[in-house]
């Protein structure tokens, strides 16, 4: 099995069944504790049923629980070896920690997600999404939200070098340009979930108006990443103080980061041009050390 087993789990819950899912909140909640384990005791914990456990663990891609419980036995010796190189206890924040707590456990978090969207990530993917987009004569980029931030970075990115990129905020807007599309254009759609309504719909307008689809999400299996001709999966990680729209960021902004540095060196000679042409353009609206704007 490639990638951590509960980066897997995480993505696969929305398309378990009701019984499988509470076998996996239960793993997710408690790993040491599922270690340690037999499957009767597993399903007691999750009100389900020895046969259940098995069909579990072959839905998220296992013979049997004997081989699921290794892979999660290693994965949490991973996570604790990770937590005692950092200084940290427990990963999650609680109401007794102190300001330096609460700092290590976010960097620790955010850390670990971009190792882990980096890590899984598909490669090959990454490649077909930075070939359509470095020879797009339009791009457009969707999101909603905190998902919508994401979006503005990469629209801005891409513009700033050359491509024209449209990125609007309002989501009526994002239908409309969708419409606009046609063939050799790209639509980059961003979702944490993979179910915002809105976001669905603008990429369902380009994908029928003849654009490549790209989807930028956390849950391989949503509707956004069955719409998509190509799917760039991040692995965050919910916590109590950080919501999806907390956790997708860091690790959306990565994904956005490997996209655009790939685009941009597929056109390195324009890149280089189109970089200093900007950056001339707004040097004249910074202060200098002086506090006076340049000449």
């Amino acid at each position: 099995m490639n990638g951590d087993v509960l980066v897997r789990l995480r993505q696969a819950l929305p398309t378990l069944r009701p019984a499988e899912a509470r076998i996996a909140t239960v793993v997710l909640d408690d790993p040491p504790g599922v270690v340690g384990a037999t499957i009767t005791e597993l399903a007691a914990r999750a009100g389900t049923s020895q046969a259940t456990v098995v069909r579990f663990c072959r839905a998220v891609g296992y013979a049997g629980y004997p081989e699921f419980r290794i892979d999660l036995a290693q994965a949490t010796s991973r996570r604790a070896v990770e937590l005692e190189r950092s200084g940290i206890a427990e990963g999650e924040i609680n109401r007794t920690d102190t300001a330096t707590d609460v700092v290590s456990k976010i960097a620790f978090h955010e850390a670990r997600t971009i190792e882990e969207t980096a890590r899984m990530l598909d490669l090959d993917a990454l490649e077909q999404a930075v070939e359509a987009v470095a020879s797009a004569p339009r791009v457009d980029v969707y999101g909603a939200g905190s998902s919508g931030l994401t979006a503005q970075d990469l629209g801005q990115k891409l513009t700033r070098i050359g491509i024209a990129c449209f990125a609007p905020v309002d989501l009526h807007g994002q239908l409309q340009s969708a419409a606009l599309l046609g063939e050799g254009c790209v639509a980059v759609a961003v979702s944490h979930t993979g179910t915002t309504i809105e976001t669905v719909q603008a990429l369902t307008l380009a994908r029928d108006a003849g654009a490549t689809t790209v989807a930028v999400t956390n849950f391989p299996a949503s509707p956004l990443a069955e719409l998509a001709d190509v799917v760039l999966a991040t692995t965050a990680r919910e916590t109590q103080f950080r919501s999806g729209a907390m956790s997708s960021r860091i690790a959306q902004l990565a994904v956005v980061d490997f996209l655009f540095v790939r685009v941009a060196q597929r056109r390195y000679d324009r890149t280089t041009a189109a970089l200093k042409a900007t950056y001339d353009a707004v040097r004249p609206h910074r202060l200098t050390n002086g506090g006076r704007p340049p000449r």
